[in-house]
């Protein structure tokens, strides 16, 4: 305390001998500034929970990833109990859901419905825009690792 105080008293004398702040002394005006917060003064209303949660959804922009997870949680109720029990959205990217199958024959049944699935997405969730599903199959195993591979025959003698 008695350390703040000199170099208060330090950096007022030398303004008031050159007329100038230096560096040092402006860091210090600016944080006794930000520190200098009263009870009562603007913006330290109380306001509601929920609009603080608002307030920060808007400015993390989760507004969005929270529509997706909704979605991706109800997906039961969008699509029926029988093509939710044969599928599972996977991914929103580009206004492109991706949505795996357990087969590729429930691939191509939801590829027929595709037309009545965005209906029913665009009528339960508007703020999402999708324009379009990705129908998949199941995962197949794959021999390639990383995001560029040579072209050839792969793995040869794996199965003896």
């Amino acid at each position: 305390m008695a350390n703040d105080f000199a170099q208060e008293f330090y950096w007022r004398m030398r303004e008031a001998a050159t007329g100038r702040l230096s560096r040092d002394a402006k860091r210090m005006a600016e944080k006794a500034e930000k520190t200098n917060s009263r009870p009562f003064d603007k913006g330290r209303d109380p306001i509601r929970a929920s609009e603080g949660l608002e307030g920060l959804l808007k400015s993390f922009r989760w507004e969005s990833q929270l529509a997706e997870a909704e979605l991706f949680s109800d997906w039961q109720a969008v699509v029926g109990e029988t093509n939710a029990a044969a599928s599972q959205p996977e991914a929103l990217i580009n206004g492109t859901l991706t949505i795996r199958c357990k087969s590729t024959a429930w691939a191509t049944q939801l590829r027929l419905m595709q037309t009545q699935i965005l209906a029913k997405i665009h009528e339960a969730h508007p703020d999402l825009e999708i324009t379009a599903l990705k129908l998949l199959g199941p995962d197949a195993p794959s021999w390639k690792k990383g995001p560029r591979s040579v072209p050839g025959r792969g793995p040869r003698d794996t199965y003896g």
